[in-house]
């Protein structure tokens, strides 16, 4: 089985062939391609999009997808999990601050929508 490799290319083309796909065309063609990119103002790299053409072509995009999705679920993301500070040493005395924020933030929710919301 040939690998998915993707030596310095940019997102764009692989986007606009997902999205073509999307929109029901199952093998989008160059053209189409250009025709996406072209429509939001983006220019198009020839030899890039003959590349993500080479490497899409004859592929069900769905299992494309499941392929990269199964790849990426092994790539470490980062950050570990924060440490909790530890119980605090007065009992209830830390429980006064987290009610007083809780409450100050309501307060300021309320104030920021200035009487509308976007939603109405």
């Amino acid at each position: 089985s040939s690998s998915f490799r993707v030596p310095v290319l940019k997102m764009r083309y692989v986007a606009a062939y997902l999205l073509a796909a999307l929109g029901g065309n199952a093998s989008p063609s160059d053209a189409d391609i250009k025709t996406i990119l072209s429509s939001v103002g983006v220019g198009v790299d020839d030899e890039k999009l003959a590349f993500v053409m080479a490497q899409l072509a004859g592929k069900d995009i769905n299992e494309v997808l499941a392929a990269g999705s199964e790849k990426l679920a092994s790539v470490p993301s980062g950050g570990g999990v924060a440490a909790s500070g530890g119980a605090p040493a007065a009992g209830g005395a830390a429980a006064a601050p987290v009610e007083e924020a809780k409450v100050e933030s309501e307060e300021e929710e309320s104030d920021d929508d200035m009487g509308f919301s976007l939603f109405d």
